[in-house]
């Protein structure tokens, strides 16, 4: 079994692998969701651009969602946090202040 920088075990569930054994229980209920009717379009890894590719030696930016989905029209950007590190803080800022997204920690 390999475990990752934060002691986090890669673990497989229904064919696909997550990175935490938090992210695959998540996943898990959220398909159960799905199956109730409680939430619709499931989608994982969701890559958002935070900034654009601004030349030679410079590279585009992304935060990437655990999981997105819709509760009655909205959309819900989540994702499975264990430990916050400053990049995924920065990102979190930036992604309210670029696309107004404000993530939902789980």
């Amino acid at each position: 079994m390999r475990t990752g920088k934060y002691k986090n075990i890669k673990t497989e569930v229904g064919g696909y692998t997550f990175d935490s054994k938090k992210e695959a229980k998540r996943y898990g209920v959220l398909r159960m969701m799905v199956l109730a009717n409680e939430i619709t379009n499931l989608r994982m890894q969701v890559k958002f651009e935070l900034l654009p590719n601004q030349g030679e030696g410079y590279s585009k930016a992304y935060y990437v969602a655990d999981f997105v989905y819709e509760v009655d029209g909205d959309e819900i950007v989540e994702d499975v946090k264990g430990v916050k590190t400053p990049i995924y803080q920065l990102k979190k800022k930036l992604m309210k202040f670029i696309h107004n997204i404000v993530i939902y920690e789980t």
